[in-house]
């Protein structure tokens, strides 16, 4: 297959910010795929070769992609790295100088394919060792050189992590359900394989050969990381409680990083929320996992916490998140910070799922594998049917230090659903007694030039919240307070990397910003209310014709949400919600 066949897709895609018309240059590009490359596209459309749970990235910083640039064109380092600067984007520096060399339309060029493109690619990302910028950079050339200048831009934007086309999975999915199943409805079948998998690559390769009764028939595999159950949230004890049945399981709510843990014949793997595999950064949790699990094979999930070792009181969530990422000094930081890993579901057991058992089996089978030790703890929820009772175990929870508590819901349908948000599970936090009824987790989508003391920086950044249904991203308020001054002068440097020239395409605004980021970064912020907004985009025309929602006097709350990803933040109707609970309490 020839890789043009996905630049061109890729600009199609890229020149339109209407979600249909996306998803069918999607459909019409995987119906060109022959079904031994689509796991492969599948990858590339993603802007990377394999499941984020693999960890395996091309990582070739901006300077190795000038050098290489430098060589392809015989222009100096100093003249290509002023061309980026104005263009502000390496794929299309790259399209740029190929398509004025003059010399390199001499060259017999041999058209690119997507097995070498992905190969090549593949082999760059598992270089390491003595000479592995020398050998990326001549790997790189050389697929460079077979380019067009069309080929180029998405190539380098490809190797670089900025493919940018706007695209979410959930686009993806509809348009595989299109191509390969019988229409966007059975979307549903291909979405389940794909949270139980988190693998697009091989529930598209599924698909494509064994069609929607493969897909039917996808099962949980022991390390591939299940896509995490979600909760919504309500604001009142008689509301939680009238929601889920009457009858519901209320658990302390922790402050800490969720986990999945993989084990099968003593294999151990953990994974993060955003489903990244973390196992080497936790040693301390597998030795826990190790002695306290009886099993063959299961899969179990909870929260990573972060206790103070002389008085085992748990500690807020910025000191666990030293935790995450290090590659080096792990020994040192496992000491420096000792974590217990709080169990509070079982998904998988000895070769069987147990997502769509009732709440209460699971848990009945997670206190059947696991012994309870130093490093190792079940939550113990409580059975509850008053909405007095409700609202005593909140003030416990606010009074010992808890971020609030988890009703799930007991009865028959209690099952848990991957990937999804939903009234099964359903938060309730002190806050929500405030004006706005709780802290909320926004994603930044872009920034306005300071002025004054806050000149050479970013005055505020603009938020915004999920919107499920569009895979988009809708805005909420202006953010500009919260942070302090060490924090503030490092802004530019921190979103750097995101920095786009536009509002990336699943971004709803209103606002025009002074600078644009993708999607990415997300920040937990609290503020006075939520209030009707003629000037943001979420909750647009649901409240009111022609006017969204805002949040009032928001405030940075502390939080870096690195363990969430952008489709994790507070959702439009989550927002809606509130602001709808909230006039009830006026």
């Amino acid at each position: 297959m020839k890789y043009s066949i996905i630049a061109d897709a890729y600009e199609s895609i890229e020149s339109t910010s209407k979600r249909l018309e996306m998803t069918n240059h999607l459909v019409k590009l995987i119906k060109q795929t022959p079904k031994s490359l689509l796991s492969k596209v599948a990858y590339l459309t993603q802007g990377k070769l394999h499941p984020d749970f693999d960890g395996i990235e091309i990582s070739m910083a901006e300077r190795m992609i000038i050098m290489c640039l430098v060589k392809i064109s015989g222009k100096k380092k100093e003249e290509l790295t002023k061309t980026f600067k104005n263009i502000g984007d390496l794929g299309s520096t790259a399209d740029k100088i190929l398509s004025e060399q003059d010399t390199l339309k001499l060259i017999t060029r041999s058209p690119l394919t997507v097995e070498k493109v992905y190969n090549t690619l593949d082999k760059i990302a598992h270089t390491s060792g003595k000479g592995t910028v020398r050998i990326k950079i001549g790997l790189l050339v050389n697929l460079l050189l077979d380019a067009t200048s069309k080929e180029a831009r998405y190539l380098v934007r490809t190797v670089v992590g900025k493919l940018r086309l706007g695209i979410g999975d959930m686009t993806f999915l509809d348009a595989l359900a299109i191509a390969y199943g019988e229409g966007k409805h059975s979307r549903v079948d291909v979405e389940r394989a794909y949270n139980m998998s988190s693998d697009l690559g091989l529930v598209s390769e599924t698909l494509a050969n064994e069609g929607l009764e493969g897909i039917r028939n996808f099962r949980i595999r022991i390390g591939r990381p299940i896509r995490p159950m979600l909760c919504e949230r309500l604001t009142t004890a008689d509301e939680i409680l009238t929601k889920i049945g009457g009858t519901g399981s209320a658990e302390f709510k922790y402050d800490g990083l969720r986990i999945q843990a993989h084990i099968a014949s003593g294999e151990i793997s953990l994974f993060s929320r955003r489903l990244e595999n973390i196992t080497s950064q936790f040693p301390d949790v597998i030795k826990a996992l190790t002695s306290s699990v009886n099993a063959e094979e299961i899969i179990v999930e909870g929260e990573c916490v972060a206790i103070d070792p002389d008085t085992d009181e748990m500690l807020p969530f910025q000191v666990v998140t030293q935790r995450r990422g290090r590659k080096y000094d792990i020994k040192r930081m496992t000491d420096k910070i000792p974590v217990v890993l709080i169990l509070f579901d079982a998904l998988y057991v000895n070769g069987k799922s147990l997502i769509d058992f009732p709440y209460l089996e699971r848990r009945r089978i997670l206190k059947k594998m696991v012994r309870e030790t130093n490093g190792i703890r079940l939550t113990h929820p409580l059975i509850i049917d008053n909405p007095v009772e409700l609202d005593n175990l909140i003030d416990t929870a606010a009074e010992t230090g808890y971020e609030g508590l988890v009703i799930k819901a007991i009865g028959s349908n209690s099952v848990y659903q991957a990937g999804a948000r939903g009234f099964l599970w359903i938060k309730y936090k002190r806050e929500y007694m405030s004006e706005m009824v709780d802290t909320v987790d926004l994603v930044v989508v872009g920034a306005f030039a300071g002025m004054g003391r806050r000149a050479g920086t970013y005055g505020a950044l603009l938020m915004a919240s999920y919107d499920e249904e569009l895979d988009a991203f809708k805005t909420v308020c202006k953010l500009g307070t919260g942070f302090d001054d060490a924090t503030l002068a490092k802004l530019p440097k921190i979103f750097e990397a995101d920095r786009i020239d536009h509002a990336h395409p699943r971004v709803e605004s209103k606002i025009e910003a002074d600078f644009w980021f993708v999607p990415r970064k997300v920040l937990e912020l609290f503020g006075s209310e939520l209030t009707l907004s003629p000037s943001h985009t979420c909750g647009l025309d649901l409240i009111k014709n022609g006017v969204g929602l805002a949040i009032r006097f928001p405030r940075f709350a502390g939080k870096w949400r690195d363990d969430k990803a952008s489709e994790d933040a507070t959702t439009v109707k989550e927002i809606v919600s509130m602001y709808r609970s909230q006039l009830k309490h006026v």
